[in-house]
């Protein structure tokens, strides 16, 4: 295996964002995840609606408070920073939201919203700003003429355009894109993550690509984390993700993606039991429950994310089994 000695622009080591409901206890949204990822590297984070996906997004960008852990910019811990430094990490660190609607003020003109993070930041007035918020606008594929009207006057496809260009504006090295395109058609789709796979090479850029679109994640990520009530249960390259799938939980999600082929029947595992409450959560694998190949350990000893093979990493105490398992299953 080759070495890579370049330095991640971001990792996350040990994060945790757990909300304390009251009355009932504590939610753990986000327990104990690690990841990193490279310069010109797109990391998919996937998993069902309510695993904590996009909580983690969310607390990278510091738009949450972290309960513990670190994120690392380049090697500065960036819960640490405080007034001038904190301002250079928000510039270098952006954020593509699902929604593209809600998240850009329908007060202002398309030039307003893209002229604010200059402003804000004192990188241009006059002249010298109307120049560089063409030249942005022009990078994402936005008309001249779409420069003065209001958001609600847009497209949902343009619309994630203005959102892709602010998040732009202040020449980043890392964007969390938060289900960049769930909202829109799949004609759009497919415009919108080839211009971020475009975009990413000409910038450099680290992506973390947070979907519960299989496909898409396929197409644009190097590297894949599945998350399931909280944990990072299985990471890989991409390619090994979808060709030696190790965790039950995996397994099952590859199986319901669709696939095209007229000769062949679907086979899918569907899952049995409910989801756990992510409240109060003890020791055990959190999918025990609902995993077909659950022993007694599983319930009382919670499986570490564990190499297995390179650059491969499992949480499950009967990884080794689980394919061959889940084949036989598909095969009834």
């Amino acid at each position: 295996m080759v070495q890579d000695n370049r330095q991640p622009v971001i990792e996350v080591r040990n994060l945790k964002k757990h909300f304390i409901i009251k009355g009932k206890g504590i939610l753990h949204a986000v327990d104990d995840i690690s990841f990193s990822v490279m310069p010109g590297e797109t990391v998919g984070l996937v998993g069902e609606s309510g695993c904590g996906k996009s909580t983690v997004g969310n607390v990278i960008m510091r738009l949450l408070p972290s309960t513990d852990g670190k994120v690392l910019f380049k090697g500065k811990d960036i819960f640490e920073s405080r007034g001038s430094e904190s301002m250079e990490y928000r510039k270098k660190m952006q954020i593509i939201f699902q929604d593209p609607y809600s998240s850009i003020n329908p007060n202002k003109t398309i030039r307003s919203i893209l002229s604010e993070p200059y402003i804000i930041h004192k990188l241009g007035k006059g002249k010298e700003l109307n120049e560089k918020i063409e030249k942005l606008a022009e990078m994402v594929g936005l008309e001249n003429y779409i420069m003065d009207k209001y958001p609600h006057e847009l497209d949902g496809g343009k619309r994630q355009l203005v959102g892709i260009a602010r998040a732009l504006s202040l020449s980043p090295e890392f964007i969390v894109c938060d289900e960049p395109v769930s909202s829109l058609d799949v004609s759009i789709q497919a415009t919108i993550i080839n211009l971020l796979m475009d975009l990413q090479k000409k910038m450099n850029l680290g992506f973390l690509f947070v979907s519960h679109d299989l496909s898409v994640v396929r197409h644009i990520s190097n590297r894949v984390a599945v998350m399931y009530l909280g944990k990072i249960v299985e990471m890989a390259d991409t390619d090994t993700i979808f060709a030696n799938t190790l965790h039950p939980y995996t397994i099952a999600l590859l199986s319901a993606v669709p696939k095209i082929d007229l000769d062949k029947k679907p086979q899918r595992i569907i899952l049995k039991g409910d989801v756990p409450s992510p409240m109060n959560i003890g020791e055990g694998c959190r999918f025990a429950p609902r995993c077909w190949m659950a022993q007694d350990i599983c319930k009382i000893k919670t499986p570490e994310l564990v190499e297995v093979e390179p650059t491969h990493f499992v949480a499950c105490h009967f990884n080794q089994d689980s394919r061959k398992s889940a084949e036989g299953i598909l095969k009834k």
